[in-house]
């Protein structure tokens, strides 16, 4: 089977729409997943050992159960207790929450590999707690935690497909139903590949430009 131009562009809207909602969906997922891992490392650094043990334990069964479940068990499940989700909203609480449980591992080590002496030197100085993290933790925590939180938002990224298994109808959903309604795999299939090919390697150098700047600021 040959390369077919006409086709290309005949279903090419198609695509793009699709890859507008992946695009979509990976921004409001980061989003989720950078609050909630927040809130999972504060509540992870509790001086309370059974929040922190229970929320340590709540991580570890979500980062040990694949993606894919969580989603079916968000989309399929829990409607028979009553809770209905659109496969948008299912999709994005889905991977958000698969991926906080590895952004708060991020935050926690960012933050616990800020030297000791930082905090007795910022409460020597009688730094509000306010200040010390806007001033102090935070400009020294952040900088080390763009690379990893880099490669999480591309792995989400990537891992968008995973969401035609609860009807979301982003880039690979679209390209398979164009695929199975002309019976022509080569053009759709090889073009999702470029399109998530060329957004790996923007969201790549956007990041690398955002680390430096980090850097240079805690400089």
């Amino acid at each position: 089977m040959e390369w077919d131009w006409a086709f290309v562009w005949q279903i090419m809207p198609t695509l793009l729409a699709g890859l507008k909602l992946t695009l979509l969906v990976t921004l409001l997922a980061a989003v989720v997943a950078a609050v909630l891992g927040l809130a999972l490392a504060i509540l992870r650094r509790s001086g309370n050992r059974a929040v922190a043990r229970g929320t340590a334990a709540l991580s570890e069964f979500i980062r040990g159960t694949p993606l894919l479940v969580q989603l079916y068990f968000i989309f399929y499940v829990l409607p028979d207790i009553g809770i209905r989700l659109p496969a948008l909203l299912a999709g994005v609480i889905g991977m958000g929450l698969h991926y906080a449980t590895y952004t708060a591992e991020v935050y926690r080590a960012g933050i616990e590999n800020v030297p000791r002496g930082q905090w007795e030197a910022a409460r020597a100085t009688n730094l509000t707690m306010r200040q010390t993290w806007v001033h102090v933790i935070v400009p020294q925590a952040v900088p080390p935690m763009i690379p990893v939180l880099a490669n999480y938002l591309i792995a989400m990224f990537k891992e968008t497909p995973l969401l035609s298994a609860i009807t979301v109808l982003e880039l690979m959903n679209q390209a398979k139903s164009v695929a199975n309604t002309y019976y022509r795999y080569i053009e759709p299939m090889t073009l999702v590949g470029v399109f998530f090919l060329a957004m790996s390697l923007v969201s790549v150098v956007f990041l690398r430009v955002l680390e430096a700047r980090f850097g240079r600021m805690a400089k």
